[in-house]
């Protein structure tokens, strides 16, 4: 059954009741032409496009023959110059003040006044302190009385002894009276002798009870206030001078064997980022702290600005050789094949092998001395192994 009657009659389109009828009749019904039309006309535009479309035209390949030059930044290259190489061994510790003194009490007694405080500035001989007076002159005076009282007898057994020994003389007196007179003279003299010396510990006790500063610097700490009651001994003050600190350090004992008295030092000192300061090795002590297997070592350091402060970390580099004028390439500028040692020197837009010969090794292999380079080469100072010599280079900056 074709299309048209399987439709309603009502759902057919004209032609389609048209091919319904002519086939009721017997004959062939209508197809449709217009589709094959179209796709010939198509099939003919694309014949035309292909047989009708100008050739191209050849296009020359062009090899390329220049080398690519590799780009090589100003950093990754080191200009050739002498300069002082410096082998060093590393040190770690705390600064502490170069001069300090505990200020303890000579004298005992009531503390009458404090005049000054943690962080004041004092002079030498400047007072601290002053501990009361009234008892210590109260002693001294009697001291003092007694000791005159004791002159007065002296004198007087002294013109008791001229006459005796006259008399003796004359033969009218015995000599046990000469004697007594000679012993109880001496025995005054000696009494005096302690008196006196009685009198000059008052006066030094009543010295004493002014607390004097013994150097120019800072009080650190103070351990007193007015009102107390102190024995002598009692610790008081502690009064540091930050003109010249002591880099109290530590090395290795193997580094330690290297440093000696008298070696430069350079510091640099946690929380004083970017500042150096120099030093020299006053002391080395001989013998490792135990459990440790660390050597102390004792620097000192000016510090006129007074920026360095007791208690901070620091960091040092001693100098344990040294060396002038001498040439040498940063480690990682050391090549090597089969031909030995060399570098890479910049000549003229291409890098060439150098050959070199090291010597020594400083800054803890930082550096390498080094012959045959000369001073104004610029060679590359970076590890880059993808360049090779031969090679066209450019220099950017960076």
């Amino acid at each position: 059954m074709s299309e048209a009657h399987a439709k309603p009659e009502w759902a057919q389109s004209r032609r389609e009741k048209d091919n319904a009828q002519r086939i009721a009749q017997g004959l062939k019904p209508r197809r449709r032409i217009w589709p094959w039309i179209i796709l010939a006309i198509i099939a003919v535009g694309v014949a035309a496009m292909v047989f009708l479309r100008p050739a191209p035209e050849p296009v020359e390949e062009v090899a390329e023959t220049a080398a690519v030059a590799k780009q090589i930044r100003q950093s990754e290259t080191t200009t050739i110059a002498p300069e002082t190489l410096r082998e060093t061994v590393k040190v770690t510790g705390t600064l502490v003040p170069g001069h300090q003194a505990d200020v303890a009490s000579q004298a005992s007694g009531r503390v009458m006044a404090v005049m000054v405080r943690p962080g004041d500035a004092v002079n030498e001989g400047d007072v601290l302190a002053q501990i009361d007076r009234a008892p210590l002159e109260l002693q001294l005076n009697q001291q003092r009385a007694t000791a005159d009282a004791t002159r007065a007898q002296l004198v007087s057994s002294r013109q008791q002894l001229e006459r005796t020994e006259e008399l003796a003389r004359q033969g009218l007196a015995s000599p046990s009276a000469l004697e007594q007179a000679r012993s109880s003279t001496e025995a005054l003299e000696a009494n005096l002798a302690a008196l006196d010396s009685a009198v000059a510990s008052a006066e030094l006790a009543l010295a004493n009870a002014t607390v004097k500063a013994p150097l120019t610097g800072i009080v650190a700490s103070r351990s007193v206030d007015p009102g107390q009651t102190i024995q002598a001994g009692t610790p008081l003050f502690n009064i540091v001078n930050l003109e010249q600190m002591e880099f109290e350090a530590a090395a290795s004992v193997n580094s330690s064997a290297r440093v000696a008295a008298g070696q430069s030092v350079t510091v640099s000192v946690t929380g004083l980022d970017g500042r150096e300061f120099t030093g020299e090795v006053s002391r080395v002590n001989p013998v490792a702290v135990s459990g440790t297997r660390t050597v102390p070592i004792y620097i000192a350091l000016d510090n006129p600005e007074g920026a360095l402060r007791g208690g901070m970390f620091a960091t040092g580099y001693i100098v344990v050789s040294e060396q002038n004028d001498a040439l040498a390439v940063p480690a990682s500028a050391l090549r090597e094949d089969a031909e030995g040692r060399f570098v890479l020197k910049l000549v003229d837009d291409t890098l060439v092998r150098q050959a070199v010969e090291p010597a020594r090794e400083w800054n803890r292999g930082r550096m390498v001395e080094v012959t045959g380079i000369a001073n104004g080469d610029v060679i590359v100072s970076a590890p880059l192994p993808d360049l090779d010599a031969g090679d066209a280079y450019t220099l950017v900056e960076g």
